[in-house]
């Protein structure tokens, strides 16, 4: 789920100011403007020919095809006749205007999450909730939890390969408890997940076919989002490592009831097989949402760091050893799921700008510019 939704914690933060700010009004350290009618920001050297996909709803997490010409993503969208979260797919040069619905690739049914194609474009995987339910499953609320942000792990997600139709043709996972967040090595040989089969919230990879399934992190705290290489060589991932038996406690009382608060995180690195494993930020709040530059030796993610009251994601880039922190994006609420294409030519993420100040997450895609 690589926190999906997290951004619903910046909404009530600001809620306020989207709706009584002016054009004029600028955020003191994006310098970017609250009411977020722009698509392209100027301090945004890196991006050009910024494109709207999507207009209106929740609309996250856009993955590339290995050909580059298509993209998945996950969408809430209401005039699409969704209640939760489902997949769809659409060419990545399309522009969905009109309130036009691209392709359903998912059940229609449960909460999904997490799509990604797999080596030849013609399938994909993804993970859902739907066999146990055609219904959403509930999403917690905060007021029940002291008003902090937390997220659900549904211990009815699994992991499913479906073809574009949107027909299952294979289950990848039946463990008890949460299997979610794969995403596929360039190489095309192997799946990396997140699992609690362990009793913890821990990386696995698996074979494409569901074979050969190993654990690759071991340390208490939550372990997701996690990408591969360019090489196929390394993953990224983001990361909560609870040290103070206070927060211990928390983290394993939250996640007995199937629930997370991913508002503490950092970046690792490690090889395939979880040997080297190296932490690469050390900056505070969340870090998350992380990708491999073309070149493997950069990562791309999201956080909130730099914000006082850490109520907006900006991306960044960081080398992998930790060093030349750079700022990407700039607009004054929520930039995060950057994925580069296949050819490194082009970087796809997903804001909050350009939507009226209203809550509607959108896809953008831009030419990276070196």
């Amino acid at each position: 789920m690589k926190l999906r939704g997290i951004y619903l914690v910046i909404f009530a933060l600001i809620i306020v100011s989207c709706k009584t700010a002016k054009k004029d009004k600028t955020d003191a350290e994006s310098g970017a403007t609250k009411i977020v009618n722009v698509k392209h920001y100027p301090k945004e050297i890196h991006l050009k020919n910024v494109t709207q996909l999507t207009f209106g709803g929740d609309n996250a997490e856009a993955y590339w095809s290995f050909d580059g010409t298509k993209i998945t993503f996950q969408s809430n969208t209401k005039e699409w006749g969704l209640a939760c979260d489902q997949i769809f797919m659409m060419n990545a040069d399309e522009v969905l205007s009109d309130g036009k619905r691209p392709q359903l690739i998912s059940t229609g049914k449960g909460r999904t999450t997490c799509s990604y194609f797999l080596p030849g474009d013609t399938s994909i995987v993804y993970s859902s909730t739907h066999l146990s339910g055609e219904a959403c499953p509930p999403a917690p609320k905060k007021e029940d939890h002291g008003g902090k942000y937390i997220w659900p792990v549904y211990s009815s997600f699994d992991i499913f390969v479906a073809d574009l139709k949107g027909n299952i043709t294979k289950q990848l996972t039946n463990e008890p408890g949460y299997d979610a967040e794969p995403t596929v090595s360039p190489k095309g040989d192997k799946i990396v997940f997140t699992s609690t089969r362990s009793g913890d919230l821990e990386l696995f990879t698996m074979n494409i076919d569901g074979s050969d399934v190993k654990q690759i992190t071991h340390e208490l705290g939550y372990d997701g989002g996690a990408f591969f290489s360019p090489d196929g060589t390394k993953l990224i991932f983001r990361s909560s490592r609870p040290k103070t038996p206070e927060a211990i406690k928390e983290y394993k009382d939250l996640l007995a009831q199937g629930l997370v608060m991913p508002t503490e995180m950092e970046l690792y690195t490690c090889n395939v097989d979880g040997t080297d494993l190296k932490k690469i930020t050390d900056l505070g709040s969340a870090n998350w949402a992380p990708f491999f530059y073309p070149n493997g030796k950069k990562v791309i993610f999201s956080s909130n760091h730099h914000k006082a009251k850490h109520d907006g994601f900006n991306l960044f880039m960081i080398n992998l050893d930790g060093t030349g922190l750079e700022q990407i994006t700039f607009d004054g609420v929520f930039d995060a799921f950057p994925m580069f294409s296949p050819d490194g030519k082009k970087l796809i993420f997903s804001s909050n700008r350009n939507n009226n100040g209203t809550h509607d997450t959108n896809l953008f895609v831009a030419d990276w510019v070196e």
